[in-house]
């Protein structure tokens, strides 16, 4: 495949989305997907190990042609993923907000398992450059469903204007006739498309609940910045196998003799023997042809590229550091994990905004079925990962501010970052505030 350089935004020139022009939109819009579902495709397969070094062709001793796969594209991706979303996502309040109504969301999200969810989400972020999202009303235990969708089978579509907005969102799915059947949400309408034929109604949340989560604004995947590198990985460590097996098959050389008129040139090729012409006036001699691979140059050059594709990919390298005796936030801070965090924290800016069009999606819903509903803007998206690292600083920072009377106990338990779920905890750590509350009252009278 061609170089890639991330995947295509879809965006259209149309104020609105009717019936009328739908099937325009969905057409042009289709065009730009397909080419990104072939990427997508691509990324996919190289991220399971099909990669291009299992097609390559080897015209010298075709006989000994290792493909090795050296999967670093997998590792990237899982670590990206485990260092994103290892920990769960939490929803915790701002300002006034009502503590019982964010642990009734944490728990509608536990029951609808989307922790799992966001972990599908993030691998498919961080192999192709983007997730897709979709929430949608429900009669069951909750009063919304929630899906990671493959972004084969989805995308969104983009006003052209200065906003950006999204302006269409589409769910495509092929039947056992071929047929694509696309299901297409507007804020205001929900079109059914098969062909020429279009059914339209009204969308009853007034919201797309599809939603993009891109990885970046390139949408371009984890490990596709570097695919070059790790093909050229790949091509060495198949020759270094090659040049091994080459060396222990190495070629015997006879020169002017002569072999039994049976045994044909295939016959003596097969014995790993390389027959000259027999010459007259020179001697007759058996050499063994061979040449073995340097491969202490071979390791630098092979670990100077896998070192570009982790400072490139801004993961942490393998060296251990120079020192044993690093504790705590230091350990942080070299070795590449620096890095890590910085990438990690700048993806968690991209994930908040698209979370936060969830939320509203998820509001709505709640406030159609139910009812009863929640601010979006009162909620904050917690990213929990390292939670229990210099858990004794952490539990310091958490006595300070709950010693400190101008503070009020729940900021305590959210600024701390020493619970995965700080809503929980301050709500079940409540009933021991209070009680050590009064008891302090009691003594100072």
């Amino acid at each position: 495949m061609d170089n890639l350089f991330g995947r295509t935004q879809i965006f259209t020139d149309v104020e609105e989305i009717g019936k009328d022009n739908i099937l325009d939109v969905l057409d042009e819009a289709s065009k730009v997907h397909e080419q990104n579902v072939t990427e997508i495709e691509y990324l996919w397969n190289y991220y399971k190990g099909k990669q291009p070094i299992l097609e390559r062709i080897k015209e010298i001793r075709p006989e000994i042609n290792n493909m090795i796969v050296e999967n670093r594209a997998k590792e990237i991706v899982d670590f990206k993923v485990g260092y994103l979303v290892g920990e769960p996502i939490q929803y915790v309040g701002r300002g006034a907000a009502d503590t019982e109504v964010i642990n009734r969301l944490n728990d509608m999200m536990l029951l609808r398992d989307k922790e799992s969810q966001d972990e599908d989400l993030a691998t498919w972020q961080m192999i192709c450059g983007t997730g897709y999202r979709g929430a949608f009303p429900t009669d069951d235990d909750t009063p919304f469903v929630a899906y990671s969708i493959d972004p084969r089978q989805a995308f969104v579509v983009y006003s052209s204007g200065i906003d950006k907005r999204p302006m269409l969102g589409v769910y495509q799915v092929v039947d056992s006739e071929g047929d694509t059947h696309y299901t297409c949400y507007t804020e205001k309408l929900v079109f059914k498309v098969v062909g020429e034929d279009i059914s339209v109604a009204s969308n009853p949340i007034e919201l797309i609940p599809i939603i993009e989560y891109p990885a970046n604004s390139a949408r371009l995947g984890a490990f596709e910045p570097v695919i070059t590198l790790l093909d050229a990985i790949n091509t060495v460590d198949s020759n270094r196998v090659d040049g091994i097996e080459q060396f222990i098959q190495s070629l015997v050389v006879c020169f002017n003799v002569e072999f039994e008129e049976d045994v044909t040139a295939g016959k003596i090729m097969q014995s790993g023997l390389l027959p000259l012409k027999r010459m007259d006036g020179l001697e007759q001699d058996v050499k063994i042809l061979s040449q073995e691979l340097n491969q202490s140059e071979t390791e630098v050059a092979k670990a100077d590229m896998y070192n570009a594709v982790l400072t490139i990919c801004m993961m942490p390298n393998r060296n251990g550091g120079s020192s044993t005796s690093d504790t705590g936030i230091a350990v942080i801070y070299r070795d590449g994990w620096e890095a890590a965090e910085s990438a990690a924290k700048k993806q968690e800016m991209l994930w908040r905004k698209s979370e936060r069009q969830f939320l509203r999606v998820v509001e709505k819903i709640c406030e159609t079925i139910q009812g009863a509903t929640f601010n979006a803007s009162d909620i904050d998206i917690k990213f929990t990962r390292r939670n229990y690292e210099n858990i004794q600083s952490k539990a310091q920072v958490l006595t300070s501010m709950l010693d400190n009377g101008k503070i009020d106990p729940k900021l305590a338990f959210i600024y701390s970052n020493m619970f995965p779920d700080p809503e929980e905890a301050y709500r079940m750590s409540l009933p021991y505030i209070t009680a050590t509350s009064s008891q302090e009252v009691g003594r100072e009278a």
